[in-house]
C-alpha cells in the first residue's frame, strides 16, 4: 500500500498494545437494568412487545400479514408506561424491522416499518439512539435503493429528524454506510427529492464536523476531510451507487485548478520532489487531499474504469473542469504512482472507441484552450495537414497543446502504460489492453506522437515474450493480431528508426551483456518476420537504408571494430548469426524497383555532391543514416540520406567487402553461404555491378579456390564452394558483359574440381547439392555447352597412372553424378519444370538445358571414359564399373546413348539414298564412315553385355526406341517397321547392318580396320543371342582351397582381390558333382497377389524366382563356407566390394537346399548385426557437424542396401524350402466339421490337444519365423528413421536434400522387404509388429508407436481386409487355439498376451479410414458373433472388443455403404450382447477390476505363464473397463441409434459398474476418476436420468461422501452434481425436509440421550454440508426459488442450544451454507438474509469476549463465522457494505486513527479486548498491499489451511486473534489497492472446509 502513516496523526499507542490507558469496556448494547425488570408495568409492557414479536414467526403468510404485525408491534410499543422510554427486546425488534424493509415486500409494508422506526426514535432519547445506532441503522440503510416515491419522504424525514442528530461520535464509524445509503437517491437528477437529498448529505457532512468539538482529527485540521475520504471509499467500493456519487461530485467537488500556496511544510519522509509538500490555502481543497490524496485518485480511477459509459463520461468531465492535468494537486501533492494510475485509467477509456469519451480525454490531456481560439476539432490531425490548411493560429494552438501534454501528462502516461506492459498478464484480453490504448492514442498526434515512441519497443517485446508463455497458439495469434493493428498505425520512420537503434546497440561496443544483445537482435528478427513490413515506403526507403546500416555494422565500418566487442568468438558468432538472418530477410523483401533512380529523383538530393558511391567513406554514410533516424525518419520533414541508386551501389559495395573480408581471414565456412547469398540477392535486384569490384571479388575467390582438394592444405568446404557457385552464376547472369573464359567463367574449372571432390561415395552428405551445383554451372555456360563436361573429364584423367588402371574412386564419384543427374531430370520431366533446379534462371533454359537429352552435355564423355575401364579386367575401376552396370536402374539411358551414337555414323546415314546416287558419291560416303569410332562403340557395348545381368537382358528385351530415332534403320529395311522397336532388336539390326556392309576395295584405310570391327560386332551379336553352358571342370575340386584363400583375403589391404576370389569360388562351387534331379525343374513361382486371404502363407521369393536360372541341385557345400560368408559380410575390408559378396551369397544359396535351416539363423544374425551397425553409421553421418567431418572409405547407404538385399534373398530361399517341406503333409479337413469364421469354431473348444506329428517341421518353421522377426524389427527401425521425429533435432541443415534422398531410399527398400515378408507370413509378421508396438508404447515413444500403424497402412500385403482377420487369428491362437484351422494358427513365438493383441486391434481400428469399413465389416461381424457364441475364453478382452465395436460404429456412422438399416441393427444387437457378456463373464474376484491401474489390470488377465513376467504393459491409453466405457458412452447414440437401446445400455453400465462401486463398503476410497468421468458421460445422455440418477443420489446421501479426495471433488463431483441438479429439481426441498428443527423434548432425561444427540448432530451436519455443496455445484441463482425455505431452515437450526437435538454444534455448517449462498447467489436475491447474517455474525464474534459466557458457540463455529465474514469482506456485496462498519473499521480510521479513537467495530473491539498480536504463520493473506494499477486479486485473510491443523483449544490464540487484529487494516489496504476479489480462492476454501470430515461429530 502506498499510504504513508506519517502523513497523518496516528494513535500514540501501537496497534498491538491496546488503548493508551486502560478503560473498562462498555456493553455493546444497553440492556435494561434490574430495577426495570422488577417494575410490574415494565414487565407488562415487555410482555406485550414479546407477544407482538412472536407473530412474526407464526402468522406471516402474505404482505398484509406484515402490516398487521407491524401494527401490533406499534401498538405494543405505544403502550409503554409514561416514565419508561426504552424498547424491550430491542435486538429482536430491530431485526424484525429490518426484515420488513426488503425489496420483495410492497411499499405499504415499507411505510409501516418506517412509521415504527419513527416512533421508536421518538420514544428513546438522542443518547439512547446514539448508543443503539448499530442496531437500527443497518435495517434502514438499504431502503433508498428500492424505495418508491411514497416511501422516500418518510425515509428522508427519519434521517433528518433523528439519525443525523445523534452524537457525531456515533455517526463517524457509520459514515461510509450512511453515504452509501443516501447515494441511490441522487441517481436521477430530475427527481423531486434530489435537492433534498443533497441537503441531507450536506447536513450529514456538517454533523460529522462536530467530532470532539473542533478538535483536529486528521492532518491539516480540515473538518470535511473525513467525510470526503469516506465518500471516496464509497465510490470506489460500490459501482452500483457510483452514478449518485458522480452527481454529488459534480456539484460539490472543489476545483483544484487554481490553488495559491500559503506555506511549505517539510515532512519527515520528504515529498515527491524531495523539498516539501505545499499546503493549499483553500480549506475545501485541503479537505479532499487530507491526510493524502490517494483515495481521491482511486475514486477517479474506479469511475474511469466503470462499465457504464455515462459514468466514465461524467468522471472525464470532472477531470476537465475540476482536476486539470496541471493542477498543483496532481503535479506536487500526488505521488508519481498515483498520478500514473489516474492518467492510465483516463487513457483506458479510448479502448471503447467512443467519440464523446475521446473528446473529453483530449481536452484533459491537451489542457485548456486559449479563450480566443475556436472550438477544437475532435477529429485526428497531423502537422502536415495543419501546414496544408495554412492555419497559423491553429498551428500555434497545436504546439501549445503538445507542449502542455509533454510537460504534465507524458511521463505519467508512459510510465503507466509501461507498467501495464510489464505486468505480463496471461489473459490475452489483458495482454492487449495497452496495445489498444496505444493505438487509440494515435488518433491525436499531440498525444500519440509523444507516447508511441516510448512504448513501441516494450509492446513488441511483450508480444515476443508472450509467444513462449501463451497457453495455446490461438491465444498468441489473438495478441499478435492486436499488436499488428498497433504496428500498422505507427509511422514507418519511427518503426525503422527504433529497429535501427536496436541493431546499433546490439552490434556496438557499449558493454552490453551477450543476452541483451541477443534479445535486441531477436526482437528485430521477430518484428520483420511477424509484422507487416511490406508497405511501399518501408520497401523503397527504409529497408534498403537499414539493411545498409546493418551490413556496415557487421563489418565495424562506422567506428566500432568487431574485435573491440567485449565478447568471445563464440558469442560474436551467435550475434552475427541473428544479424545475418535479419539482413537476409530485409534484402529479400526489398523489390528491384527500390533501386531505380527515377523513384527518388523528386524526393532527395544527393548529400555526397558529385562523388561516386565507391568514394563515400563509411563513417559519413553511417552518420547520415543516424541523423536521418534521429528525426524519426519522417519523409515529410526530412529527405532520405541518399538516392535510390546510391543506396543500391553502397549495398553492393558493402556486400562485396563483406565477402572479401571473410575470404581474407576466414573463421568458418558455415556463414560464408549467408554472406554470398546476400550478394547474390543484391545482384539479382540491381542487375550487375562494377568491373573493378567484380575483379577484386573474383581474385579473392580464386585465391581461396586455388587450394586443391588433394593438397596438404585445408581445402574449401562444400558450403563455401556452393556459395561460390551461386556468386559466379549470378555474375554470369547479370547485365555485366564478360568475354569467353574471363570474369566468372575463369572460376568454372576450379569449381568443378572442388565439386568433383565432394562426390566421393565415402561422404554422401552433399551428393545432391554438389550435382545441383554442377548443373547450375552448366546452365550458365551459354557459349560452350560442353565446357563442364570437359572439366569433369579433366578431373577423371588427371594423375600419374593411366585412367584405366586407377582405383574405383573416380568411378564411384561418376556413379553419384549419374544417379542424381538422372533422378533430377526425371523429376523435372514429371513436374514439367523448365529447369533442373530452382536457382537456375528461367531465361537460360531455352537452349541446351531444355533439350530432351540435355543430360548428355555433361555425362556422355565421362561415361565412356568410365566404360573404357572394362577392357582392363584386373583393375579396381573395372570391377566397380561391372558391379555398377549390373545394378544400374537407368541402364536404359546408356543403351539409348549407344543407339544415337550408332545412328550418327555415316554407315547408317548413307542407307537412305545410296541407291539413287552415283558411284563416285557412294565412294565419298564410304570414306566418311568412321570405322574406328564404330569399332570402339561396339567393343564398349560388348564389354557391357559381357557383364550383363538378367535385369539388363530384361531391359533390352522390353524397352523400346521411338520411330524418330530409328528412321534410318527403317529406311534400310525398306520401311517395314511401323512401330517402335525394343533395344535388343535395334542392336541386332545394327550388327546386321555392320555385317552386311562391305567397303570398297579401293579404300585401303577402311579395309585395314574392318576385321577388328567385325570381330567385335560378332561378339556383340553372340552375347545377345546365346546363353552360356557349364564346362567340365568339376573334377578339380577347387572350392576348398579357394574358400580358405577367400577368408585370408579379408585381412589384406586390397579389397578387390575378393571380387576375383568370389568369382572363382562361385565357379568352383557350381561345378561340383550334381545330384540326380531334373534340370528342367525350376523354383516354383507363386501367386503374387496380396489382396486375397485364401492362402495364409505364400512364397517370399516372388521377385527372385524370375531371376534364378534353371539349375540342378549340387552336393552339400563345404563346412567352412558358412564361416567364410559370415567373416566376409562382417569384415570392414569387404565393404568396398560388398555387392560382390551379396551376389556370391545369392548364388550359394541353392547349395544349402538341404541344410538351409541349420545355416539360416547364423546368416540372419550376421546380416542383422551388420545392418544395425551400418544404419547407425548412416544416421551419424547426417547429424550436425562442422568442418571436422571425417568420412570413411565406405558408402553406408549403398552398404545398407546391399545387406538388405542379402537378407531378403536368404529369407526367400529359406521360406521356399519351408513351404516345400510343409506341402508334403497337408492337413485334410473332415467334411462333417462345422464351418464358421475360423472353421471348427465351437466344436474346437472341447477338442483335446493331440501330439504334434511333425516336430521337425515345427522346428523348421520356428527357425524361419525367428529370422523373420529379427528382420522385421530392423526393417521397421529403418522405415521409421525419418518419421521418428528425433532424427531431425541435430540434423545438419546444409545436407537436407541428401538426407531426404537417402532416407527415402532406405525406407522404400525396407518397405519392399516388409511387403515380401507380410505376403509370406502375414500372421507372424503382424504379431511381431504388435510386439514392437507394445514395447514402444511402454517406452513412451508415441511417435514411433504411431509409425507401426502408418507402416501397416502403406504395405500392400497389410490392407485392412488382410490385417483384421490376422489380428483375429492372433487373438484366437491365445484364447482358444483349438478352434482355429492349423493353417491359421499362430506359433506363439511373440511374447504377447491376448490383452496386448486386443489393445492393438483397438488402436489399429481407430487409425483406419472410415471407408475401410466396407472391407472389414463382414469379417468383424462374423468374429464378434463367434465370440458371443462362446465368450468365456475371451472374457479377459471383452472390454477391448467392446471398444473396438464402438469404433466400428463411429466409423460406420460416417459412411453410407451397404444396407444401412440392417447393418445398424446388427451392430446394435451385437453391441448390447457384447456389453452384457462383458459383465456376465467377468473373471472371479474382479469386481473392482476397472478401478485398478492399467498395469495391474493387464497382469490379472493373462492366460499364459509368460504374460505374468512380460516386461511391458501399454500405458499410452487407459485400458481399464471404466476408461473404455467412458470413451464409449458419448457415442452410444451413434452406435445404437434407438433411444430405448441407448437407455438399456446405460442401465447395464450403471448397474454393473457404477452401482457396485458406490454401494461398496470401501466407498469413497474405491472411486476413481474414470468412474466419475463415466458417470458424467452417462448423465449427458438424453433421457437417461433413471439409469444414473439413483447412483448419484446414493453416493451423495452416503455419510462417507465428505471423505472423498478433494481432487475428485473439484475435477468430477462438482460437474456431476450440476448435471444432477439440472435433471432433478426436487433435490433441494427433499434435502431440506431431512433436517429437523432443534428440540429438547424426550431426550433430556432419557437413556442414551447423549448418543442420540450426537447422532442427530452428525446427521444435521452432513445434511447441511450436502446443502452447501449442492449450492456450490449448481449454476448461479439455481436455488433462488428455494431461498426462503433455506432461510427458514437455517433460522430454525440457529435456534439450537447446547442441550437441544440437534445441538448448537451444527452452527459451523450453517455458516458454510451461508458462504455458499453468498458465493453462488446474486446480491439482489440476498436481501432477506442480511438481518440474519448480521445478527449471527455479531453474536458469534461477541462470544469471544472474556466476559461473555457462550453456551452455543464453540471455537470451530466462531472460526467458520469469521470465515464467512472474511468472504464477505473479500467479495463485498453491495448491501453488505451497508453493514460492514458493524464488524470492521471501513473508513480511513483503519489507518489514520484519531488520538482519542476507541474501536466501535466489533472485530476491532474484540481485538482490543483480547490484545491480539500478529502471528503470520496462521494467516495467509493475498498479495494485496501493492497499490499498483494491476494489483493482485483480493484473497481471504483466513487461508485454506487456517485452523486445519490447529487444536480447537488453540484456535482463539493462534488463528482468531491474528485475524481480529489484521482484518480492518487488511480490508482497507485491499480497497486501496483496488484489487478484484478472488472468487476462486473463496470457492476453494469453502470446498476444503466442506470436505474436512475431521470436524464432523463422531469422525
Amino acid at each position: 500500500m502506498s499510504l504513508d502513516p506519517s502523513q497523518g496523526q496516528r494513535t500514540a499507542s501501537p496497534l498491538s498494545s491496546g488503548r493508551s490507558s486502560p478503560v473498562n469496556r462498555p456493553p455493546r448494547f444497553h440492556v435494561e437494568d434490574e430495577t426495570l425488570k422488577k417494575d410490574k408495568a415494565f414487565r407488562r409492557y415487555a410482555s406485550g412487545v414479546d407477544r407482538a414479536l412472536s407473530l412474526f414467526d407464526t402468522a406471516l403468510q402474505e404482505w398484509a400479514d406484515y402490516i398487521s404485525f407491524l401494527g401490533r408491534l406499534l401498538k405494543a410499543l405505544q403502550a409503554h408506561p409514561s416514565d419508561i422510554r426504552v424498547v424491550p427486546f430491542k435486538a429482536i425488534v430491530s431485526k424484525r424491522l429490518a426484515q420488513c424493509l426488503v425489496p420483495s415486500l410492497p411499499s405499504g409494508v415499507h411505510q409501516k416499518a418506517l412509521e415504527v422506526y419513527t416512533y421508536i426514535f421518538e420514544l428513546i432519547d438522542k443518547d439512547a439512539l446514539s448508543r443503539d445506532l448499530s442496531l437500527y441503522l443497518p435495517g434502514l440503510c438499504p431502503t433508498l435503493s428500492f424505495a418508491s416515491l411514497s416511501v422516500r419522504p418518510a425515509f428522508l424525514s427519519l434521517f433528518e429528524e433523528h439519525v443525523l442528530k445523534v452524537d457525531p461520535s456515533a455517526l463517524r464509524p457509520a459514515s461510509k454506510a450512511i453515504i452509501l445509503a443516501l447515494l441511490p437517491g441522487l441517481e436521477e437528477e430530475a427527481s423531486e427529492d434530489f435537492e433534498r437529498l443533497l441537503r441531507v448529505i450536506e447536513t450529514f457532512k456538517s454533523a460529522l464536523n462536530g467530532v470532539a468539538h473542533g478538535q483536529s482529527d486528521l492532518a491539516g485540521g480540515v473538518d470535511d476531510a473525513y467525510f470526503w475520504q469516506c465518500f471516496f471509499l464509497a465510490s470506489i467500493t460500490s459501482p452500483s451507487r457510483r452514478q449518485g456519487a458522480l452527481a454529488f461530485l459534480s456539484r460539490n467537488l472543489p476545483k483544484l485548478e487554481e490553488s495559491p500556496f500559503i506555506k511549505s511544510v517539510p515532512l519527515s519522509n520528504g515529498s515527491k520532489n524531495g523539498t516539501g509538500v505545499e499546503m493549499f490555502s483553500s480549506p475545501a481543497v485541503r479537505a479532499i487531499i487530507t491526510p493524502e490524496p490517494g483515495l481521491l485518485i482511486r475514486c477517479f480511477a474506479a469511475g474511469l474504469a466503470d462499465s457504464q459509459i455515462l459514468n466514465q463520461r461524467g468522471f472525464l468531465d470532472l477531470l476537465v473542469t475540476h482536476l486539470p492535468l496541471h493542477s498543483p494537486v496532481l503535479q506536487n501533492r500526488v505521488s508519481s504512482e498515483d498520478l500514473e494510475q489516474l492518467v492510465t485509467s483516463a487513457a483506458g477509456v479510448v479502448a471503447r472507441r467512443e467519440m464523446s469519451l475521446n473528446r473529453r480525454l483530449w481536452s484533459w490531456l491537451l489542457g485548456p484552450e486559449p479563450s480566443q481560439a475556436n472550438e477544437t476539432d475532435s477529429t485526428p490531425s497531423s502537422p502536415a495537414s495543419g501546414r496544408a490548411r495554412g492555419a497559423i493560429s491553429r498551428g500555434a494552438v497545436s504546439s501549445n497543446e503538445s507542449n502542455y501534454f509533454r510537460q504534465f501528462g507524458l511521463q505519467p502516461l508512459v510510465r503507466g502504460l509501461l507498467m501495464m506492459i510489464e505486468q505480463k498478464p496471461a489473459s490475452p484480453v489483458e495482454r492487449v489492453r495497452p496495445f489498444r490504448i496505444g493505438l487509440s492514442l494515435m488518433d491525436r498526434w499531440e498525444v500519440g506522437g509523444a507516447v508511441v515512441p516510448e512504448i513501441f519497443l516494450p509492446i513488441l517485446s511483450s508480444v515476443r515474450q508472450y509467444e513462449s508463455s501463451a497457453v495455446s497458439r490461438d491465444q498468441f495469434n489473438e495478441v499478435l493480431r492486436s499488436a499488428s493493428f498497433f504496428f500498422d498505425g505507427v509511422e514507418s520512420g519511427l518503426i525503422w528508426g527504433e529497429l535501427f537503434d536496436l541493431t546499433a546497440k546490439a552490434l556496438s561496443n557499449d558493454g552490453l551483456p551477450l543476452q541483451q544483445r541477443l534479445d535486441k537482435l531477436g526482437l528485430v528478427r521477430f518484428v520483420v518476420k511477424n509484422f507487416n513490413v511490406r508497405e511501399e515506403e518501408m520497401l523503397l526507403v527504409h529497408m534498403p537504408i537499414v539493411a545498409l546500416s546493418v551490413l556496415m555494422m557487421l563489418q565495424g565500418e562506422y567506428g566500432e571494430q568487431p574485435s573491440a566487442l567485449a565478447v568471445s568468438e563464440g558469442e560474436i558468432a551467435q550475434i552475427n548469426s541473428i544479424a545475418l538472418d535479419i539482413l537476409e530477410a530485409l534484402i529479400s523483401l526489398v523489390p528491384s524497383r527500390a533501386f531505380l533512380p527515377e523513384l527518388s529523383a523528386d524526393q532527395t538530393k544527393l548529400l555526397t555532391g558529385q562523388h561516386h558511391e565507391s568514394e563515400l567513406p563509411n563513417s559519413r554514410v553511417f552518420k547520415n543514416i543516424k541523423e536521418f533516424y534521429d528525426q524519426q525518419g519522417n519523409l515529410d520533414t526530412s529527405d532520405p540520406p541518399f538516392s535510390a541508386r546510391t543506396i543500391g551501389g553502397l549495398l553492393v559495395r558493402e556486400a562485396v567487402n563483406f565477402v572479401i573480408k571473410f575470404l581474407e581471414s576466414p573463421a568458418s565456412d558455415w556463414d560464408f553461404g549467408v554472406r554470398t547469398k546476400l550478394l547474390v540477392m543484391l545482384l539479382k535486384k540491381l542487375g550487375g555491378m562494377e568491373h573493378e569490384a567484380i575483379a577484386e571479388l573474383l581474385s579473392a575467390l580464386k585465391r581461396r579456390l586455388s587450394i586443391a582438394p588433394s593438397s596438404k592444405g585445408s581445402p574449401p568446404s562444400f558450403p563455401f564452394v556452393s556459395a561460390t557457385v551461386s556468386v559466379v552464376c549470378s555474375l554470369s547472369a547479370s547485365q555485366t558483359k564478360f568475354e569467353v573464359d574471363s570474369g566468372p567463367y575463369e572460376l568454372f574449372p576450379e569449381l568443378v574440381c572442388h565439386l568433383w571432390s565432394h562426390l566421393s561415395p565415402s561422404s554422401p552428405k552433399y551428393h545432391v547439392e554438389a550435382v545441383r551445383c554442377l548443373w547450375q554451372l552448366q546452365s550458365h555456360m551459354k557459349h560452350d555447352p560442353h565446357n563442364i563436361e570437359a572439366s569433369i573429364c579433366t578431373q577423371m584423367v588427371e594423375g600419374n597412372k593411366p585412367f584405366r588402371t586407377q582405383g574405383s574412386e573416380l568411378g564411384r564419384r561418376f556413379a553419384v553424378l549419374w544417379t542424381h543427374s538422372l533422378l533430377a531430370h526425371s523429376s523435372a520431366q514429371e513436374s514439367s519444370a523448365p529447369s533442373h533446379q530452382d536457382s537456375v534462371d528461367a531465361s537460360h533454359h531455352n537452349g541446351h538445358a531444355s533439350e530432351v537429352y540435355f543430360w548428355e552435355n555433361i555425362l556422355t564423355r565421362p561415361l565412356f571414359l568410365l566404360l573404357d575401364s572394362l577392357n582392363e579386367e584386373a583393375s579396381e575401376l573395372s570391377a566397380f564399373v561391372r558391379s555398377w552396370l549390373q545394378n544400374l536402374p537407368s541402364i536404359e539411358r546408356v543403351f539409348h546413348l549407344f543407339v544415337r551414337k550408332f545412328l550418327a555414323n555415316a554407315l547408317f546415314q548413307s542407307s537412305k539414298d545410296s541407291s539413287g546416287i552415283g558411284i563416285d558419291k557412294a565412294s565419298i560416303l564410304e570414306e566418311s564412315i568412321d570405322v574406328e569410332n564404330l569399332t570402339y562403340y561396339l567393343q564398349t557395348l560388348s564389354n557391357i553385355l559381357r557383364w550383363s545381368t538378367d535385369d539388363t537382358w530384361s531391359i533390352l528385351a522390353k524397352k523400346t526406341v521411338s520411330n524418330a530415332e530409328v528412321a534410318e534403320l527403317d529406311a534400310a529395311d525398306g520401311g517395314h517397321w511401323n512401330s517402335e522397336m525394343v533395344l535388343q532388336t535395334v542392336f541386332v539390326k545394327v550388327c546386321i547392318k555392320v555385317l552386311d556392309w562391305s567397303p570398297d576395295s579401293g579404300l585401303l584405310r577402311v579395309q585395314q580396320r574392318v576385321p577388328r570391327l567385325r570381330r567385335v560386332n560378332l561378339l556383340v551379336l553372340n552375347q545377345i543371342l546365346l546363353n552360356p553352358f557349364a564346362k567340365a571342370l568339376a573334377d578339380l575340386q577347387l572350392e576348398g582351397p579357394l574358400i580358405n584363400r577367400l577368408v585370408d583375403s579379408l585381412e589384406e589391404s586390397d579389397p578387390f582381390i575378393q571380387v576375383a576370389l568370389l568369382d572363382a569360388t562361385l565357379a568352383a562351387l557350381t561345378l561340383r558333382p550334381l545330384r540326380g534331379t531334373d534340370s528342367s525343374d525350376k523354383i516354383r513361382r507363386r501367386d503374387s497377389s496380396r489382396d486375397t486371404i485364401k492362402s495364409p502363407r505364400s512364397s517370399l521369393s516372388n521377385d527372385y524366382t524370375e531371376k534364378q536360372p534353371s539349375i540342378q541341385t549340387p552336393a552339400l557345400p563345404p563346412v567352412q563356407l558358412v564361416k567364410a560368408l559370415q567373416a566376409g559380410l562382417s569384415s570392414p575390408r569387404s565393404r568396398v566390394v560388398l555387392d560382390s559378396w551379396i551376389n556370391f551369397l545369392a548364388e550359394c544359396l541353392p547349395l544349402f537346399a538341404e541344410t538351409i535351416y541349420q545355416v539360416l539363423i547364423p546368416l540372419v544374425e550376421c546380416l542383422c548385426a551388420q545392418i544395425g551397425a551400418t544404419f547407425d553409421s548412416l544416421k551419424v553421418t547426417y547429424k550436425e557437424q562442422r568442418l571436422d567431418e571425417v568420412g570413411g572409405n565406405v558408402a553406408p547407404d549403398s552398404s545398407l542396401i546391399s545387406f538388405l538385399t542379402g537378407i531378403e534373398q536368404v529369407l526367400a530361399k529359406a521360406h521356399d524350402r519351408l513351404m516345400a517341406d510343409e506341402s508334403k503333409s497337408v492337413h485334410v479337413k473332415h467334411p462333417e466339421q462345422t464351418q464358421g469364421f475360423f472353421g471348427n469354431m465351437v466344436s474346437g473348444v472341447f477338442a483335446s490337444d493331440t501330439p504334434q506329428a511333425r516336430s521337425a517341421s515345427a522346428n523348421a518353421r520356428l527357425t524361419v519365423l525367428l529370422s523373420f522377426k529379427d528382420t522385421i524389427r530392423i526393417c521397421f527401425a529403418i522405415w521409421s528413421w525419418e518419421g521418428s521425429g528425433s532424427s531431425s533435432v541435430n540434423q545438419d541443415s546444409a545436407s537436407l536434400a541428401s538426407f531426404s534422398y537417402t532416407s527415402l531410399r532406405m525406407r522404400n527398400r525396407a518397405r519392399r522387404i516388409l511387403e515380401h515378408l507380410f505376403s509370406a507370413e502375414s500372421l507372424e509378421c503382424l504379431e511381431t509388429l504388435v510386439e514392437v508396438w507394445c514395447n514402444l508404447e511402454t517406452s513412451k515413444s508415441q511417435n514411433l508407436a504411431t509409425s507401426v500403424f502408418s507402416l501397416l497402412h502403406v504395405l500392400d500385403g497389410s490392407r485392412p481386409r488382410n490385417t483384421i482377420p490376422a489380428i483375429f487369428n492372433a487373438i484366437y491362437s491365445r484364447t482358444n487355439p483349438n478352434a482355429l484351422d492349423p493353417l491359421r494358427k499362430s506359433t506363439l513365438s511373440s511374447n504377447l498376451a491376448e490383452v496386448d493383441v486386443a489393445n492393438f486391434l483397438v488402436e489399429y481400428a481407430r487409425s483406419l479410414e472410415d471407408d475401410a469399413m466396407d472391407e472389414i465389416w463382414i469379417d468383424c461381424m462374423a468374429f464378434l458373433r463367434d465370440v458371443l457364441a462362446n465368450p468365456f475364453p475371451q472374457r479377459h478382452i471383452l472390454p477391448q472388443l467392446l471398444e473396438f465395436l464402438a469404433i466400428l460404429g463411429e466409423k460406420v456412422d460416417n459412411t453410407n455403404f451397404g444396407e444401412q438399416r440392417k447393418m445398424r441393427r446388427e451392430l446394435s444387437d451385437v453391441f448390447l450382447k457384447l456389453l452384457t457378456g462383458t459383465f456376465t463373464t467377468k473373471p472371479p474376484n474382479n469386481s473392482s477390476q476397472e478401478s485398478l491401474p492399467p498395469s495391474s489390470a493387464g497382469q490379472t488377465v493373462g492366460t499364459n505363464a509368460q504374460d505374468q513376467t512380460r516386461p511391458h504393459q501399454p500405458v499410452s491409453r487407459s485400458r481399464d473397463l471404466g476408461s473404455i466405457l467412458t470413451r464409449i458412452v458419448p457415442n452410444l447414440p451413434k452406435i445404437l441409434l434407438e433411444s430405448d437401446r441407448v437407455l438399456g445400455a446405460t442401465t447395464i453400465i450403471s448397474t454393473n459398474v457404477v452401482g457396485p462401486m458406490i454401494r461398496s463398503k470401501d466407498f469413497p476410497e474405491n472411486v476413481s476418476p474414470n468412474t466419475l468421468k463415466l458417470l458424467y458421460q452417462l448423465s449427458r445422455i438424453p433421457n437417461s436420468q433413471k439409469s444414473w440418477r439413483r447412483d448419484v443420489a446414493e453416493a451423495f446421501n452416503d455419510a462417507r461422501f465428505f471423505s472423498s479426495p478433494i481432487h475428485l471433488v473439484e475435477g468430477d463431483w462438482l460437474r456431476l452434481l450440476r448435471q444432477w441438479t439440472l435433471s432433478d429439481k426436487d433435490r433441494m426441498p427433499e434435502l431440506l425436509s431431512r433436517m429437523a428443527a432443534p428440540t429438547t423434548a424426550g431426550i433430556m432425561f432419557g437413556v442414551g440421550a447423549s448418543s442420540a444427540r450426537l447422532d442427530a448432530d452428525r446427521k444435521t451436519q452432513v445434511n447441511l454440508r450436502r446443502l452447501a455443496f449442492l449450492v456450490l455445484a449448481a449454476a448461479e441463482d439455481t436455488f433462488v426459488a428455494n431461498l426462503s425455505s433455506i432461510q427458514e431452515k437455517l433460522v430454525e437450526l440457529l435456534g439450537a442450544s447446547a442441550a437441544s437435538s440437534p445441538s448448537s454444534i451444527t452452527r459451523s455448517e450453517v455458516y458454510m451454507v451461508l458462504r455458499a449462498l453468498v458465493l453462488k447467489t446474486s446480491a439482489i436475491h440476498l436481501a432477506p438474509l442480511w438481518p440474519t447474517i448480521n445478527a449471527e455474525l455479531q453474536s458469534a464474534v461477541m462470544s469471544v469476549f472474556p466476559s461473555e459466557h457462550p453456551s452455543v458457540y464453540t471455537n470451530t463455529s466462531v472460526l467458520q463465522a469469521c470465515k464467512l465474514l472474511d468472504t464477505l469482506v473479500v467479495i463485498l456485496p453491495d448491501e453488505f457494505q451497508l453493514h460492514e462498519w458493524l464488524f470492521i473499521t471501513d473508513t480511513i480510521d483503519a489507518v489514520y486513527r484519531p488520538s482519542d479513537w476507541n474501536p466501535t467495530a466489533l472485530i476491532d473491539d474484540v481485538s482490543e479486548e483480547l490484545g491480539a498480536t500478529t502471528i503470520p504463520s496462521t494467516i495467509h493473506p493475498g498479495s494485496n498491499t501493492d497499490a499498483s494499477m494491476h494489483p493482485a486479486l483480493r484473497k481471504p485473510l483466513l487461508g485454506p489451511d487456517s485452523g486445519r491443523s490447529t487444536a480447537e483449544g488453540d484456535l482463539l490464540s493462534k488463528v482468531l486473534k491474528p485475524f481480529f487484529s489484521q482484518l480492518s487494516i487488511f480490508a482497507f489496504e485491499s480497497t486501496y489497492a483496488m484489487g478484484a476479489p478472488d472468487w476462486q480462492a473463496c470457492f476453494d476454501n469453502l470446498l476444503l472446509d466442506l470436505f474436512d470430515d475431521n470436524t464432523i461429530v463422531g469422525s
